[in-house]
């Protein structure tokens, strides 16, 4: 089953951001449970600055993406102010 994971990153926090993101990345591209299908930032409306992610995901159930998060790099270092995670039908465009 896929997942969105849609998470805004807590306001001033764009130093976390930074510092940890090649920790964030390695992250999503080991092996796990969960596979990561496509991910990427989310741009402030000037398109100038990371505000948070967006992520594509295939897991078992919900749970699993739950608990894979719990040890992504930017949420270890408090990066995340507001998370949504939802069941999803990927219907055009899929790989």
């Amino acid at each position: 089953m896929h997942f969105i994971v849609y998470a805004k990153d807590k306001p001033g926090a764009l130093e976390i951001r930074k510092t940890n993101r090649e920790a964030h990345l390695a992250f999503l591209k080991q092996e796990a449970a969960v596979k990561v299908c496509i991910a990427g930032p989310l741009l402030s409306d000037d398109g100038q600055m990371m505000i948070g992610s967006t992520l594509i995901v295939e897991a078992d159930n919900l749970g699993a993406v739950k608990d894979w998060l719990k040890n992504d790099p930017y949420a270890k270092a408090g990066l995340t102010g507001e998370l949504n995670l939802h069941p999803y039908i990927w219907a055009i465009g899929k790989p």
